[in-house]
């Protein structure tokens, strides 16, 4: 049987400047794919809402996606990432401290069947 591994994390306590600023997040993008070995398909898509607005980010993947969603209003960062293949864990909760300045970070690991177990 197939697997795949999701990846559900929240970060909180996180600088508002930060979870504003595009290119830190498309380095922490960067600093994830680098680390896993994973293949993007194309350039990130970034959306930076209005003012003092969050931002949402999504890169293809051949693996799946990695995305997020930033609060700044809450010091929230919300990411996500999926990867059709078993890939070994990542150090969320240093990454995120270092990056974003989280206080506290939360990580959900999923097993995902891709293929129904025949038995």
């Amino acid at each position: 049987m197939a697997t795949g591994v999701e990846w559900v994390v929240e970060a909180y306590g996180c600088s508002p400047s930060l979870l504003c600023d595009v290119a830190r997040l498309d380095q922490l993008f960067a600093q994830v794919i680098a680390d896993l070995n994973l293949h993007p398909c194309g350039d990130a898509q970034w959306t930076h809402f209005a003012g003092a607005g969050g931002v949402t980010g999504f890169r293809v993947l051949s693996e799946s996606h990695l995305a997020c969603h930033s609060f700044p209003e809450h010091r929230t960062l919300c990411l996500n990432l999926f990867c059709c293949r078993p890939r070994p864990d990542w150090d969320f909760a240093r990454h995120l401290q270092e990056m974003v300045g989280a206080e506290t970070v939360t990580v959900r690991r999923l097993e995902r069947r891709i293929a129904a177990d025949p038995a």
